[in-house]
């Protein structure tokens, strides 16, 4: 299946800001995570289909997926 993996601020570094990637069906939002060595400590909010997703949650093909990191401020 065909997802669309956008990433945001500091994930890009190093990587890509928006990806069309091939993966198996049913893989966890996590698993993306995973293989973008992106630590789950760091992910702030994750938008599968602009709506508010978690790490278990499954992908299917066509789907957006947004990750952003944790926000810091002062």
């Amino acid at each position: 299946m065909k997802v669309t993996v956008k990433l945001f601020a500091s994930f890009q570094t190093g990587r890509f800001k928006q990806e069309l990637r091939e993966y198996p069906d049913q893989t966890l939002i996590g698993t993306v995570v995973k293989e973008l060595n992106i630590p789950e400590r760091d992910v702030g909010i994750l938008l599968l289909n602009a709506v508010h997703a978690d790490l278990k949650k499954p992908l299917s093909d066509g789907d957006i997926l947004a990750i952003f990191p944790l926000v810091g401020g002062g």
